[in-house]
């Protein structure tokens, strides 16, 4: 792909229309360009700060094909956009993202074959089509095993925990859906869960983002800890990985990496071609912050400096946490930050409406603050 620069005043066309969007349009419209986005939700959080939205399903070709005549560049927000419809784009319109890491991402199966063929360190997993497979992987990895669904699960959907001989049989009722694959994989004992969202433009400049502690609650991300509880060693073990695969991958745009931190060291646990949930820190704690970094990287600007400019906790808001806070906003600090997504319609349970960052010099404070503010 001939390597273009897209300036501002030019329009970004952006595939899907959530929070993610939104955040991206936001920073664009910032930077001085036109923003169009397709999702078949009218008034979409994005379309709410977009110059146009598009209403149609995203696997709508001819609506696709409408935003990309009128974009001088396309991206997406997230991986479960349909990757033939993103390669028929590609032929003739200008996806730097490209196909290629959307597909590897999209697939558990491929994801872990590509990511350890690359020579990064993935959790052990075993591939299962059938009861054979199952019992092989079970023999082959041990318990307490993990069954995945190898496309569109995520926060915890599609998933089956194997803790002894007696969930087999859940796990062969769950293998009886047609046309599914799935993805065995052992279940790693860790010290903490952390990620790396690095970016790469055209010229194979590269820039990594302070690695995220996270703290998952319901298998849903709940905290992220910047600078993270890791220890330094680890830490730049993260940023290191998160450099070389995203030129393995000739990445173009962002690529988050999710690690378990074992006594061992890390295993890559998953990867996302897109801004992603333990990211959102950077919108207020960094020079750059993700959403700015990916608009430069497909419009072929240099790279922002992902400088840290304060230690910062980031906490997400439920469905289920938004009354409680609104009732407390007014009693917030000054160093707490809100965001909301503009989610229209009722505040569901395990839907992400929002999140808050908190600037501080005390994260140990600000997470019993959250802890108590949050009970579990």
């Amino acid at each position: 792909m001939a390597e273009k620069i897209i300036l501002p005043v030019s329009t970004v066309g952006i595939l899907g229309g959530g929070q993610l969007g939104r955040m991206m349009a936001i920073e664009a419209k910032k930077m001085g360009y036109d923003v169009i986005c397709l999702d078949p939700t009218p008034d979409s959080p994005c379309g709410q700060v977009a110059d146009d939205q598009i209403v149609a399903e995203l696997d709508d070709l001819e609506a696709a094909v409408k935003l990309a005549e009128r974009s001088d560049v396309v991206i997406y927000e997230f991986e479960n956009i349909d990757v033939r419809l993103v390669e028929e784009l590609e032929k003739k319109y200008y996806l730097p993202q490209g196909s290629k890491i959307l597909s590897i991402a999209q697939d558990r199966i491929k994801e872990k074959t590509e990511i350890q063929k690359a020579g990064f360190p993935v959790v052990p997993f075993h591939v299962v089509r059938n009861q054979d497979d199952l019992e092989k992987g079970v023999t082959e990895l041990g318990y307490p095993c993990v069954l995945k669904t190898a496309r569109g699960g995520y926060d915890g959907k599609g998933q089956l925990v194997l803790k002894s001989p007696r969930d087999l049989g859940e796990a062969t009722e769950m293998l009886q859906a047609p046309g599914m694959e799935w993805v065995l994989e052992k279940m790693i004992t860790f010290t903490h869960e952390a990620s790396a969202i690095v970016a790469r433009n055209q010229k194979g400049e590269v820039a990594v983002f302070p690695v995220a502690e996270n703290i998952h609650r319901n298998n849903i991300l709940f905290m992220s800890i910047v600078p993270p509880r890791i220890g330094s060693e680890m830490e730049k073990e993260a940023a290191r990985i998160a450099k070389e695969m995203a030129q393995a991958f000739n990445l173009v745009g962002l690529l988050a990496i999710e690690f378990f931190v074992t006594p061992e060291g890390l295993l890559v646990n998953e990867i996302a071609p897109r801004p992603h949930n333990s990211g959102h820190y950077t919108w207020d704690g960094c020079y750059v912050s993700q959403f700015e970094q990916i608009i430069r990287a497909v419009c072929g600007l240099p790279l922002g400096t992902t400088e840290l400019l304060s230690p910062v906790v980031m906490v997400n808001i439920l469905g289920e946490d938004m009354a409680d806070v609104l009732n407390e906003l007014p009693k917030f600090a000054d160093n707490v930050k809100l965001h909301l997504y503009g989610k229209r319609g009722a505040a569901e349970p395990k839907r992400k409406m929002g999140h808050l960052t908190v600037k501080t010099g005390q994260p140990e404070e600000v997470i019993a603050w959250v802890n108590s503010f949050y009970p579990e």
